[in-house]
């Protein structure tokens, strides 16, 4: 069997699992991830050796490193959870990275991108309908609240709709996509931001914390801070203070933020390239 068929189907059954486990408990098992990493830096060495082609092991090393790096970024700018960046270091390891624009990994990335946002929005939405009273009072408050945003977004747009009254049709059409863009994306900051501070707020006992969990606000017991957003994400140790500190009745339940699923992203991204490819890339003739 070809290697880089037997490569794909531990991803795709990996992602299939962390999928379920996304969706069940907003969170993918330590064991998956890693087992992840080491089955496919195990199997490209193996590969490697059989057929005398170090380019196995090496591109598993080098697509272990770029995820590590998006990854990495994602995590500290608050978007992704540890578990989602785990998965995704799992996969370059599987995965592999080669320099070429219609290779699998930068089909993947691009496709993973584009439907990761489609699908973080419909996710959003779906939220927003499950508590769309609170969600509309959050956004008709925040709408109000950001005059300033607004008035610069609508000048913005305006300006760009205006100059495109005068210039050749080619750029005729960017101005406008672009004036469109600008005018839409204040609505949907708004939308996602409403979403977020009505819909993905929970409290939960401090026994139901797991590893890497959001903790909204700062906790301080005794003027000393056990826990909080500054933490990204709760350690092991901290949950153990907090329950200590719940059992003698110094706090009761900790105030969580619960992201959108991003694993059902990496799956999407994943089928869709192996399905068409590259596609934006062919669409813009870049293949």
């Amino acid at each position: 069997m070809d290697p880089n068929t037997i490569l794909h189907s531990i991803a795709f059954l990996a992602l299939l699992v962390g999928t379920y486990t996304d969706f069940k408990i907003r969170e993918v098992p330590d064991w998956i991830n890693y087992a992840l990493i080491m089955t496919g830096f195990g199997l490209r060495l193996i590969f490697s050796v059989i057929n005398q082609d170090w380019s196995y092991i090496i591109a598993g090393v080098l697509g272990f490193a770029i995820f590590l790096g998006l990854a990495l970024i994602m995590f500290y700018a608050g978007q992704w959870g540890g578990g989602d960046a785990k998965m995704l270091m799992g996969l370059g390891s599987l995965l592999g990275f080669e320099f070429k624009l219609d290779s699998f990994m930068a089909g993947f990335t691009i496709n993973t991108l584009i439907f990761g946002a489609l699908f973080g929005l419909g996710f959003s939405a779906y939220l927003a309908a499950r508590k769309r009273q609170s969600f509309f009072s959050e956004f008709t408050n925040l709408y109000v609240n950001k005059r300033r945003q607004k008035l610069l977004t609508w000048t913005a747009s305006a300006a760009l709709l205006l100059a495109a009254l005068w210039v050749d049709p080619t750029w005729r059409i960017f101005l406008i996509l672009l004036g469109g863009m600008i005018f839409f994306s204040f609505y949907i900051f708004i939308f996602l931001h409403a979403v977020e501070n009505c819909c993905m707020l929970k409290e939960v006992e401090p026994e139901k914390l797991t590893e890497g969990d959001w903790i909204v606000n700062d906790i301080i017991v005794g003027g000393k801070r056990i826990a909080g957003p500054k933490d990204l994400g709760v350690s092991i140790e901290q949950i153990k203070k907090l329950i200590t500190l719940k059992k003698k009745k110094k706090i009761k339940n900790v105030l969580i933020k619960e992201g959108i699923p991003f694993v059902p992203s990496f799956l999407m991204g994943f089928i869709v390239t192996t399905l068409w490819g590259n596609w934006l890339f062919a669409m813009l003739g870049l293949l």
